[in-house]
């Protein structure tokens, strides 16, 4: 009996350790320039994006390496404490059922408006029928740019999002494909932005530097192995 005690207790402890993934870089990503932006354990690093408040009591949760906004939190959304120019960001993401967040970077000092990487149920989530050709489906340039070529994870699982961002050259990868590209400042842009919702927000997109940030959109959404480099 004591045999079997002691097997289950190591299996249960052995799940508990699968399913607890700690962000960690190796050293060939350390020698790259890579840091975690979350430790997997704490909100160090991270604020509340309304002005004067630190991060979230509640709406929030982080646990066994992974960040997570409940559904209806009304906590906001969440910012890095650093800013960031030229940089490429690696982060995980895993959706549920019909969900909308996004990862957003340039934004707008004192707002929530910036260049944002969707993150949608694209087919459970009525956003995914709005917008212009496909300019909000998940991995696109929110109400700019439709993703080409992407390929999603199912709902439940874990997608890879990375965005690199090199002067004016700004690209977004899903699942190590290539799904957008464009040139900040070109002719091409204005023309994007002059078509688009944030025509009625002067300077949105123009930021040369800002922190990044995720949003709550009152859906469940996770994410884990937040890094970045400055290029």
């Amino acid at each position: 009996m004591k045999k079997l005690v002691i097997i289950s207790l190591a299996a249960i402890l052995f799940s508990s350790m699968a399913h607890a993934q700690m962000p960690k870089l190796s050293k060939k990503e350390v020698s790259q320039g890579w840091r975690l932006l979350f430790d997997g354990k704490t909100s160090e690093g991270w604020t509340s994006v309304r002005v004067g408040r630190p991060f979230p009591e509640s709406g929030w949760v982080i646990e066994n390496g992974v960040i997570t906004v409940q559904e209806r939190s009304r906590a906001g959304d969440i910012i890095t404490v650093d800013e960031f120019q030229d940089f490429e960001l690696s982060i995980e993401f895993r959706i549920t059922k019909g969900a909308n967040s996004g990862i957003k970077y340039f934004i707008l000092p004192e707002t929530t408006l910036g260049l944002e990487f969707q993150i949608l149920d694209d087919a459970n989530h009525p956003d995914a029928l709005e917008g212009k050709d496909g300019n909000r489906w998940q991995g696109g340039l929110y109400d700019m740019i439709a993703p080409k070529g992407k390929k999603d994870k199912p709902v439940g699982k874990w997608n890879h999002a990375r965005i690199i961002s090199k002067g004016n050259h700004v690209e977004h990868w899903l699942n190590g494909r290539k799904i957008v590209e464009f040139e900040r400042f070109s002719p091409a842009w204005d023309a994007l932005v002059a078509e688009s919702k944030y025509i009625a927000n002067p300077g949105w997109g123009t930021p040369l530097k800002s922190p990044i940030l995720l949003q709550d959109h009152n859906d469940v959404v996770s994410f884990r192995n937040i890094k970045i480099r400055e290029l």
